[in-house]
């Protein structure tokens, strides 16, 4: 498979830009792995989520790839967005897996015409994005997970939880 980038006629692999994307999963199942179930009200800051509700949306954040993957478009006024409640480390990951496993197919599915469609995040006539959905992909299943993934490990160090490696070993596994 191949995607056309819209600026030019260089033939990009769609295995290319989902490359990473296994090493990303593995990564976050493995900073869920270590969720501490008696804090999962805890947060550091009032304004701040919940460890469950940041951990949560971690675990979420593959399932809202699969929606980008499969439709055209979201759009918020139509059908409100509903966080999952996961709220212990038995949660986290089935719902992580499942979610994972609808995302790795739905993306596996696509072809490059579907790649460089838009797609539309918007609330009724108030539109948030409008981008190739390869570009939200990307942007979704890795930038925007690794940002909270990021979240997740301040919290867990606050805690005392051991912070496992994502991209090489932590100080807490050396």
């Amino acid at each position: 498979m191949t995607k056309t980038d819209a600026t030019t006629t260089t033939q990009v692999p769609l295995d290319m830009l989902f490359a990473d994307l296994d090493n990303e999963f593995a990564s976050t199942r493995r900073l869920l792995e270590r969720f501490p179930d008696e804090h999962a009200d805890w947060r550091p800051h009032e304004r701040s989520k919940t460890l469950a509700a940041l951990a949560a949306h971690i675990a979420n954040l593959p399932g809202l790839g699969q929606r980008v993957a499969e439709t055209p478009e979201f759009d918020f006024a139509a059908t409100p967005f509903v966080p999952p409640t996961a709220r212990t480390r038995a949660e986290l990951l089935a719902l992580f897996d499942e979610r994972a496993a609808g995302a790795r197919k739905a993306i596996a599915d696509l072809d490059a015409q579907a790649m460089s469609e838009r797609w539309r995040l918007r609330a009724g006539d108030q539109v948030f994005a409008n981008e190739r959905r390869g570009v939200v992909l990307r942007s979704l299943l890795i930038s925007h997970t690794a940002h909270h993934r990021g979240q997740l490990t301040v919290y867990y160090r606050i805690l005392g939880v051991p912070v496992p490696g994502l991209y090489g070993p932590s100080a807490d596994e050396q």
